[in-house]
């Protein structure tokens, strides 16, 4: 009797919880979830939808400067390769920054970062392959270097940095770039045969050792123990891949432009100029000489590698010198993406590399098996305006062993018809792109036509310089 009694009385209890419940979910006092105008629920769509990168709302510049140092630690997420399992991958293009490199400048009068660019397996960070890459870039004599390319070193070796020289950071973040490309593309997606030819890809590189071993390191994981026959390493003398369409008069133009608008935005930043004053005091130097060795480039060295701020007799420069032109840097970069004058200059400095890409694409489109897998080793000056050209404005500064991606995808129910997408650092970045980031909502395809991505090339680039061709557009200037 006892028994039956408990059980009423806990069934009774349970009737009443799943009343209230259902009572505070009509009274909207508690969360459900939302249903669309069309009827789906949107947690029941399986359409895969990429993850805006969107900035914090307040700045924060030691958070930005980890960011940007990309020291190797866990895996990162990527959505690279992701699509309906009926579309075919056809063609990757890679177009990467070098990786964690010694600084261009000096500060006057303090002592260098001590920094080993000897590789050094045992030596953290590392890499599971490092060792078998020192040994392979040892016998690569048999590559195809372009020009001067044949005279630089194929890995860092220096126990004291040289000046913009590659870390060993630098090349295990490649390594591992090339590690989880292979993992999607050849793995996964069999992009490339185990019988690869040189026709099949594409490889170019500036004239710097640090973007030749970073495309070297990351070609290595890529394609592990590759034949050095194979490899075809074409040199780019122009930082923005411009190669035979540099002459540019606008572009240089709006590129000065953008330079004035910077000079005007750093003058105004008293807090700035006082901590100038203040380090410039501390190393026993004018602050113009302070200015124009561009210290952010060293301390951001010291900041990525662990290493103390340099000291003298007058005082050590601290994290609040750092923070304060750090967030600067932070501010310059948002006033750009306002102003303008920086997009313009991407899209004139940005079209001869983004015509190549393509043209190579309609290739591939077409059914040609050639340069399937494309890999451009450059800068962040080469990464940034590409991305300001393309309409992605929310994308933060290239960091170091940065990669931008176009996938190109054929649909297998329709063979003709071909999509892209486009991914930086592994996110889906193709409905941020000023030509596609409507396109989403009027298709369930979780790309972008090929068309949108080539009439954009082609003509819309143009429209803004009331022009037809890039070279109308060069010499005309902007509406």
């Amino acid at each position: 009797m006892l028994f039956r009694n408990r059980f009423l009385f806990l069934l009774a209890l349970a009737a009443l919880l799943a009343f209230l419940s259902l009572s505070l979910q009509f009274l909207h006092l508690i969360p459900i979830n939302p249903v669309r105008e069309d009827g789906l629920n949107p947690k029941s769509r399986k359409r895969i939808m990429p993850d805006l990168l969107t900035e914090p709302p307040a700045i924060d510049p030691v958070y930005e400067a980890q960011v940007y140092c990309n020291v190797p630690s866990i895996a990162e997420r990527s959505m690279e390769g992701h699509a309906p399992h009926y579309f075919k991958l056809v063609s990757v293009q890679v177009l990467i920054r070098h990786g964690d490199r010694y600084p261009l400048y000096a500060i006057p009068k303090t002592k260098r970062p001590d920094i080993d660019c000897m590789l050094v397996p045992s030596r953290k960070p590392s890499h599971p392959q490092l060792e078998a890459f020192i040994k392979h870039m040892s016998k690569g004599s048999a590559a195809q270097m372009d020009g001067s390319l044949s005279s630089l070193p194929h890995f860092p070796s220096h126990s004291l940095c040289e000046m913009g020289e590659l870390t060993q950071t630098g090349v295990v973040q490649h390594l591992r770039n090339g590690q989880l490309l292979r993992e999607i593309y050849i793995n996964k997606h069999k992009l490339l045969p185990s019988d690869w030819t040189a026709k099949q890809l594409y490889l170019e590189t500036t004239g710097k050792s640090r973007t030749l071993q970073s495309a070297l390191a990351l070609l290595y994981t890529f394609l592990p123990d590759f034949d050095w026959k194979k490899i075809n390493m074409r040199h780019q003398w122009s930082t923005i891949f411009c190669s035979g369409s540099c002459d540019c008069p606008m572009r240089n133009h709006y590129l000065e432009e953008e330079q004035r608008r910077q000079y005007s935005l750093r003058v105004k930043n008293s807090n700035l100029e006082r901590i100038y004053v203040d380090m410039a005091k501390i190393v026993g130097i004018p602050t113009r000489q302070l200015r124009a060795s561009n210290p952010i480039d060293s301390l951001l060295c010291y900041f990525c590698h662990n290493v103390s701020f340099p000291c003298t007799n007058a005082g050590c420069i601290g994290m609040e010198h750092f923070k304060v032109i750090k967030r600067h840097q932070l501010e310059d970069e948002r006033e750009r993406q306002e102003k303008k004058l920086y997009f313009l200059y991407a899209l004139l400095a940005t079209h001869p590399l983004l015509n190549q890409t393509v043209n190579r694409l309609q290739r591939i489109a077409e059914g040609k098996k050639e340069e399937v897998f494309v890999l451009y080793s450059a800068h962040d000056v080469t990464l940034s305006p590409v991305l300001s050209a393309l309409g992605i404005t929310e994308a933060r500064f290239p960091r170091f062993a940065a990669r931008l991606v176009f996938e190109l995808w054929q649909d297998g129910k329709r063979p003709k018809e071909h999509f892209i997408r486009i991914l930086y650092n592994g996110a889906d970045v193709t409905f941020q792109t000023s030509f596609c980031k409507d396109h989403y909502k009027r298709s369930s395809k979780p790309m972008c036509p090929l068309e949108k991505l080539v009439n954009f090339v082609k003509r819309d680039m143009f429209l803004i310089f009331n022009s037809t061709s890039y070279y109308d557009a060069c010499r005309r200037r902007a509406l």
